[in-house]
């Protein structure tokens, strides 16, 4: 059965377009390398990544120029505030049935924040407060 649509990236399209965001344009050699020496230690076949990379540019994630040769760049098209931001709010309202209160007090309970995490999370909330509706 075929797998159904989804409107957000997959793990692994996910994992290829924080590299471009963070280091493309690139060539598929480098996202390769990028991939295996990355958090998740993903060693793909050279042709893998010519057709992920492929993918992500017919669904619009990414562009591709040829740089000489035959030799093409890829770089992200998709914005990274925008994909977060969608995928974000899937799981508050699928999981945490549209309460962002409910994942902020999960996020707090399960994971160890350090000081300027906990600091900035305390100015978003003051910030957030003073625009509340009186």
């Amino acid at each position: 059965m075929a797998r159904p649509s989804n409107s957000h990236p997959t793990e692994l399209e996910l994992e290829i377009l924080k590299i471009l965001w963070s280091e493309g344009p690139l060539p598929v050699s480098a996202v390769r390398e990028a991939l295996a020496s990355g958090p998740t230690k993903r060693r793909c076949a050279h042709t893998t990544v010519i057709t992920m990379l492929n993918i992500m540019v017919d669904k619009g994630y990414a562009k591709r120029a040829q740089q000489g040769g035959k030799i093409y760049v890829y770089d992200a098209v998709a914005k990274e505030k925008l994909i977060k931001g969608r995928m974000l709010t899937d799981l508050i309202d699928r999981v945490f049935n549209g309460s962002a209160a409910d994942l902020m007090l999960n996020v707090l309970e399960k994971r160890d924040l350090d000081e300027e995490e906990l600091r900035r999370i305390r100015q978003l909330i003051n910030i957030k407060a003073k625009e509340a509706p009186k």
